[in-house]
């Protein structure tokens, strides 16, 4: 029994490794699915891959034939770029055209007189308007340079303001308009009038104003209209308004009508004042009352004769009055005395809620609010009232402030060009309504005529041409590395680092048969080379004529390999020299409506992303290979969770095995020694 080892000790019998090689025997299925399972993933991620280039082709295919195709992009340039520069839309016209720039739109930036530095702008409200638009500050006072930082957070777009140092220990504010033109008038309301006033920043100037009513001759008797007053009330007439020194008085139950002149009625902007001035005095409606009651006539009377009654006849008086006595008046005040009277005929009336509430009330009528109006009537409704209304004035609020600006940088003012001899004005320095398509962009008076010229994005083109190759380029070596177990097609790259290419050598040939990607390649091939006759005239209907083709160069010095990959070669001369006398046939290659119906249904990009669509599409070809790898690769992940449960399982049982026979080993290692030392000692023992 000699030379029996324990295992577990010395190892004599290898059991760990025994077990080890017998597991590798039963891991067989495990590790060819493992390698099975690596190779869809790769598969699924080359797929991927593949769809990643396709899309990326198709995105540069599709912006050579839409809306935003390179072909209608536009560059303008100026002769007189310091005073107007323009901008061209995609449907721009090729063309040029003068301009020449009398002054550019203004706005009105108006400046304080100088002030103290420790002023402070007392509290208040202060409002500013420009145009029809206001924004209003509740300010708490404070410094300049504190009220100037308010009116910046609260300006929206509408004005600015600044500080600016003026002489030794003074400053002076500056407030501005954003919006350029006469429209957009910087005008003062509330507090900001007060302080602008005090602050020397604006000044009284006298009216411009235009009166009318101010003779007896253009005063008129109104309509009249229905109303469910009484009828025992005296019609409204002019015979109860008196003309005197510019003023019309106004009697209870008096009125009258003034036409607006048609010069005012021009300008919507205008807006009509007068004042009204009422006053009490005897109620009218005592006296109607009284007039109104019936008389008592007394009984006619009878006479007696020896039993004999005889009645007088009843007057004749009698029949000439109502039947059932008339209520009595009740007196009238209203505030409803100024109406506009319009085309039709019509009345809308003017409210005066303060009218009676103080000693004079001013009207303003702004034309823009009363459509149609031409006229307008006082109708003194009231019984015990006397209305004193003054002469009629308008003015455009806009223009005419009644003050102007003391120190002003600039006024508001519009944009006045002329475009080809004509003048045009307009209220901004951005001007998109006089040549269809293109913005001016006015910034100074020009010294001589401007030229602007527009003309095609030549540059635009080309990269975009130059992006599209390169993209058609890198889909189809994807696709040869892919389809085809040649390591030259990866070396040929050049654009590939190292690492690059090493990974891409892994993948040669991994779909050498599948003809998905030969069928698209061969597809992309056939439309790239294919001729394209949209006009009779048309004088570019090959991509070839432009200087793209996998011979472009037109070399024949000797056979090369990589030219028959289907990559595509640029001639820039050759592309140059088209894209500068031919851009419209060009943009037609690509893109263009064969039947008439305005939308592009052939050419060489629309063609191309209609092929690649196929593929690339949701459900589409490369969809349905990846989802059928996403099951693939979810059965092989299940098979090997169960392989793997098994091997486990497996090797447990070997150890156990194992671990039996290492028992029994030592069992006899031990009886052996025993027996070992009992023959030792009766050897002695003799």
């Amino acid at each position: 029994m000699a030379g029996i080892t324990i295992p577990g000790v010395s190892d004599k019998y290898k059991t760990n490794e025994t077990v080890e090689k017998l597991m590798q025997v039963e891991r067989i299925p495990l590790t060819r699915e493992q390698k099975q399972l690596d190779s869809y993933k790769a598969q699924q991620d080359a797929w991927r891959d593949i769809n990643t280039h396709l899309t990326s082709l198709r995105d540069k295919t599709k912006t050579l034939y839409s809306y935003e195709n390179p072909f209608n992009s536009k560059l303008t340039s100026s002769t007189e770029e310091y005073a107007v520069t323009a901008e061209a839309n995609r449907s721009a016209q090729i063309q040029s055209f003068k301009v020449d720039v009398i002054q550019p739109a203004t706005s009105d930036r108006f400046l304080s007189g100088e002030l103290e530095n420790d002023f402070k702008v007392p509290q208040g409200t202060y409002t500013y308007k420009v145009g029809e638009k206001q924004i209003s500050i509740n300010w708490k006072g404070g410094t300049l340079k504190e009220f100037s930082n308010s009116i910046n957070k609260r300006g929206n777009g509408v004005i600015k303001s600044s500080v600016i140092g003026a002489s030794s220990g003074k400053k002076s504010l500056l407030i501005e308009a954003v919006p350029t033109g006469k429209e957009n008038r910087l005008i003062f309301d509330d507090d900001s009038k007060k302080f602008a006033f005090d602050t020397g920043m604006i000044a009284k100037i006298k009216s411009k104003a235009i009166g009318f009513a101010e003779q007896p001759s253009e005063i008129m008797q109104v309509n009249k209209v229905e109303t469910e007053e009484s009828p025992y009330l005296p019609e409204i007439s002019v015979k109860k308004a008196a003309f005197s020194s510019g003023t019309v008085t106004v009697e209870p139950r008096g009125g009258y009508q003034v036409n607006i002149p048609e010069k005012i009625l021009s300008n919507k902007k205008n807006q009509v004042s007068f004042t009204i001035k009422p006053s009490d005095t005897q109620d009218i409606t005592p006296a109607i009352n009284e007039a109104l009651k019936q008389p008592e006539i007394p009984d006619a009377g009878f006479a007696e004769y020896e039993g004999i009654v005889v009645s007088n006849t009843k007057s004749d008086t009698e029949l000439n009055l109502p039947p059932v006595p008339p209520e009595p008046i009740d007196p009238v005040e209203t505030k409803n005395v100024v109406f506009a009277v319009l085309e039709d005929g019509t009345e809308r009336e003017i409210k005066i809620p303060k009218l009676f509430d103080e000693e004079e009330t001013e009207v303003t009528v702004p034309l823009s609010e009363f459509e149609g109006i031409k006229a307008i009537a006082i109708r003194n409704s009231n019984t015990g009232k006397i209305l004193e209304i003054s002469s009629f004035s308008a003015s455009d609020p806009t223009t005419d402030l009644g003050y102007g600006p003391v120190n002003p940088i600039s006024e508001a003012d519009d944009a006045i060009i002329k475009y080809e001899g004509i003048t045009i004005t307009r209220s901004s320095n951005k001007i998109d309504d006089v040549v269809p398509e293109i913005t001016l962009n006015i910034h100074d008076k020009t010294e001589k005529t401007a030229t602007i010229s527009v003309k095609p994005d030549v540059e635009a083109s080309k990269d975009a041409l130059i992006q599209f190759v390169g993209e058609y380029n890198q889909t189809v070596a994807k696709i040869n590395i892919l389809s085809q177990n040649k390591p030259e097609i990866v070396d040929e790259l050049s654009y590939l680092s190292n690492e690059e290419k090493k990974a891409e050598k892994e993948k040669l040939g991994m779909f050498q048969t599948d003809f998905s990607l030969t069928s698209i390649k061969s597809n992309m091939q056939s439309i790239i080379s294919a001729g394209y006759a949209f006009s009779d005239s048309a004088e570019i209907t090959m991509l070839s004529q432009l200087g793209i083709a996998t011979n472009a160069s037109g070399y024949s010095g000797g056979y090369s390999q990589s030219k028959l990959r289907g990559y595509l070669e640029i001639d820039e001369k050759k592309l140059d020299s088209a894209l500068e006398n031919h851009l419209d046939d060009i943009k037609q290659l690509f893109g263009y409506d064969s039947d008439g119906d305005l939308i592009v249904d052939s050419g060489i990009a629309y063609k191309l992303d209609k092929q690649i669509s196929a593929y690339t599409q949701t459900g589409g070809i490369l969809a349905l290979k990846t989802s059928s790898l996403d099951s693939k690769i979810k059965s092989s992940e299940n098979k090997i969770t169960k392989l793997e449960a098994q091997m486990n399982e497996k090797e447990a049982n070997l150890k156990n095995k194992y671990s039996q026979m290492e028992g029994s080993l030592n069992s006899l290692e031990s009886q052996q020694n025993t027996i070992s030392n009992f023959t030792r000692q009766n050897s002695q023992n003799r």
